[in-house]
């Protein structure tokens, strides 16, 4: 039987992946602070450990350090001993195991030009410490021989990052979005997890994961506003107005420590720019992305 190490199986991602590996016949171990929803937890501190993989065949990283915290922070201070220093000791304990690491289109140099973004897009000029730790981390991957998978704005069941900031922004019937309506593509948890438990035989390198066909951004929203019972009107605010209270709260969040702004930079461009990835390139070794946001949509509990 095939043992594969899932880190970070306890959180979002990883524990998907976890238990799809299980139910597809694997040995899992799960590599982490907390335990997984299944197989034997290894306990591992990623900002301080190397982990033990002993009888691991395969790895896949999902551990990762999230959040858009303040430049210079003590908390990028924190994400980059996970995202980056984590990476090389796990890269370490791998020892020539095939290693299938999950980063980030947030690796993706902003600006013109994403309406089709391939895996040669440049990797530069990232608006915030996630971007800039996941490409540092995932440099370290590539020259390691991994494959990485490059997934966008990840959602499914235990999202608890995504559709809840989005619920929460909604105010008096009223939601804010920065500039009209623009194409962006989104990753399915499922989508993404198929992908990890493939990529182990493709071959090494950065691969676009994302759901089949870009979505009109308002009209995403409004559908998972309404499947989650929340009915709100979409308004748009100019993008550079949208840039300066960004730029403002970033600037209040620098005199709290340990807070994170309430609008970033990062945030008005993620959702005013149309950024589309093509994945054509994880297609060619014979992935096909099976879930749709109606599919999220509609396996909700209703009532």
């Amino acid at each position: 039987m095939t043992t594969i190490a899932v880190t970070g199986a306890s959180g979002f991602c990883g524990s998907h992946v976890a238990a799809a590996a299980a139910a597809r016949g694997y040995e899992v171990l799960c590599v982490g602070r907390r335990p997984g929803p299944v197989g034997r937890h290894v306990p591992w501190d990623a900002a301080r450990e190397v982990p033990d993989l002993s009888g691991a065949d395969l790895v896949v990283h999902c551990a990762a350090a999230v959040g858009d915290p303040v430049p210079g922070s003590r908390a990028e201070a924190a994400m980059r001993a996970v995202n980056v220093d984590g990476t090389a000791r796990l890269l370490r304990a791998a020892a020539g195991r095939p290693v299938v690491w999950v980063s980030s289109a947030s690796v993706y140099e902003p600006g013109p030009g994403r309406s089709r973004i391939t895996e040669d897009h440049p990797v530069r000029g990232q608006l915030n410490a996630y971007g800039r730790t996941k490409a540092a981390g995932e440099a370290l991957a590539l020259a390691g021989g991994a494959v990485v998978l490059r997934p966008r704005a990840v959602y499914g069941a235990g999202d608890p990052h995504l559709v809840p900031r989005l619920l929460a922004r909604v105010r008096r019937g009223l939601l804010l979005l920065p500039g009209t309506s623009v194409r962006l593509s989104l990753t399915a948890v499922e989508n993404l997890t198929d992908a990890c438990l493939a990529a182990a035989g493709w071959p090494p390198g950065a691969y676009n994961v994302a759901d089949p066909a870009p979505y009109d951004r308002d009209q995403a929203v409004q559908t998972v506003l309404r499947a989650h019972g929340v009915r709100a009107r979409i308004r748009h605010v100019p993008v550079p107005a949208a840039r300066t209270v960004a730029r403002t709260a970033q600037l209040l969040a620098e005199l709290r420590p340990h807070t994170e702004p309430v609008l970033t930079p990062y945030a008005v461009d993620q959702l005013a720019a149309s950024v589309v990835l093509d994945v054509s390139k994880a297609q060619s070794q014979g992935w096909t992305a099976g879930r749709l946001l109606a599919d999220y949509t509609r396996a909700l509990p209703t009532g």
